[in-house]
């Protein structure tokens, strides 16, 4: 009886401590923030249609209402930026978050062999940083060494550090002498040590997928073609067999992961969208069946087409090997007359820069490029928004200012339905309810 009483008694001051707990705790619970934005403009991406006088109400990191006109409720912080186009976040589907052109000591084969994983790892939160102060609030990070892209990822959504919203796909998939081999090009005494995503055969490739979702990959990426930035000499030519093709998609989507394939060759292309791929990356020398196939399977093609000029421009000063700037010269006109082909066939297409290969910062400069070849600035525009979030399969989340959206806002001067470049010069960034760049544009 005196054990029964006991427990009694333990039972009944551990239900007391709880509910005193509880009550501390709902006690000390911060309500969301509320905050009303209001602005002179803002740009509908789904319809085109330019809203006046918008006011849009967030709480904690959610929209929950856009209205045209209209107060505030009372008790409501109120951001008044003034004379300015709001736009939903901007989306960059093909970001390399742990590379810089800016962290090179200026001569290639020194990066390659003094510069390691962990030397990018301390410049990627910078790098992010400025990806989100020009308004990309979610970008698609497409290869990192030893996932440092997952590491990134991860202190971003603990509040840790600042930068967009990251998916990622870990070490890229490619097979042996291929795009992704870091040691192609090299004597054959001289190793790299770290994660690697050189796999070979069905099994292998399964295998590989496998284990970048074990650790935590978004999406796959894979060499589906050579590529330019490398040591091998083909730019296009396919790296990988069909049935290694299909069974890297097969894997990646019976663990619910969309695929990316890098191809910059024509029938590396055809290959990657036969296999089933959700995006062709580069898409140089996509032909007339290519564009068709794409079409069918309803693949998304997305073509970097500004970093032709930085690379021509400034990879002779970096040391970078002529025969990739050969490579590169001989892409660029072509993939950006195959990008105006691609507009004109109606083809699915997102925001995708490759910075990395250029400064990060600079992703918005391509919407001028886009334009130039093909795309009128609304196209561009939704590219970097509602059409992007669709590829990224976050299409209810981004790309958009609605209602139950993340709170991602952006704010330009001028409009930029009549020149997109203002897009260059973002003042105000808000990325889940959280002005995280310039009080007012």
């Amino acid at each position: 009886m005196r054990l029964a009483a006991l427990f009694a008694t333990l039972l009944t001051l551990a239900v007391a401590s709880t509910a005193d707990a509880q009550a501390q705790n709902s006690a000390s619970v911060v309500p969301p923030a509320r905050i009303a934005v209001h602005a002179a403009r803002l740009l509908d991406v789904d319809t085109g249609r330019v809203v006046a006088d918008p006011l849009v109400l967030v709480e904690g990191d959610k929209v929950v209402s856009v209205t045209a006109g209209g107060s505030a409720p009372a008790g409501m912080q109120v951001i008044e930026l003034g004379d300015v186009t709001l736009l939903p976040g901007l989306i960059d589907v093909h970001v390399h978050l742990t590379s810089d052109p800016t962290v090179s000591t200026g001569n290639y084969y020194k990066d390659a062999l003094t510069l390691g994983s962990m030397d990018y790892a301390v410049v990627a939160p910078t790098l992010a940083k400025r990806t989100l102060d020009a308004g990309f609030t979610t970008v698609r990070n497409v290869g990192a060494d030893d996932y440092v892209d997952i590491a990134l990822r991860n202190a971003i959504n603990r509040g840790q550090i600042e930068g967009p919203r990251i998916l990622a796909a870990t070490v890229a998939l490619g097979s042996t002498g291929g795009h992704a081999d870091d040691t192609t090009g090299f004597a054959p005494n001289i190793e790299f040590h770290g994660e690697t995503g050189v796999a070979n055969g069905v099994e292998g490739v399964r295998e590989r997928v496998r284990e970048n979702v074990k650790r935590g990959a978004d999406v796959i990426k894979f060499m589906a073609s050579a590529g330019v930035l490398s040591n091998e000499t083909s730019v296009g030519a396919p790296q990988y067999s069909q049935a290694e093709m299909d069974a890297i998609v097969d894997e990646a989507h019976r663990w619910g992961k969309k695929v990316a394939a890098h191809a910059h060759g024509a029938e590396a292309i055809k290959m990657a969208i036969r296999a089933g791929v959700d995006s062709v990356e580069h898409c140089s020398f996509i032909d007339d069946e290519g564009l068709k196939l794409a079409k069918q399977h309803g693949t998304w093609l997305d073509f970097d087409v500004y970093n032709d000029d930085y690379i021509l421009a400034e990879y002779g000063k970096l040391g970078v090997p002529e025969e990739q700037l050969a490579k590169e010269r001989l892409v660029g006109r072509t993939q950006r007359e195959n990008f105006r082909r691609a507009v004109r066939a109606g083809e699915k297409m997102a925001f995708a820069t490759d910075a990395g290969v250029y400064p990060h910062g600079w992703n918005a400069k391509q919407f001028a490029t886009m334009v130039k070849w093909g795309m009128t600035p609304l196209q561009a525009i939704r590219s970097a928004t509602v059409d992007a979030a669709d590829l990224l399969g976050w299409k209810d989340k981004v790309g958009a200012i609605k209602p139950g959206y993340y709170a991602d806002m952006v704010a330009v001067s001028g409009d930029p339905l009549a020149d997109v470049s203002v897009l260059e010069h973002v003042g105000f960034v808000m990325k889940g309810g959280r002005v995280v760049h310039g009080a007012t544009p």
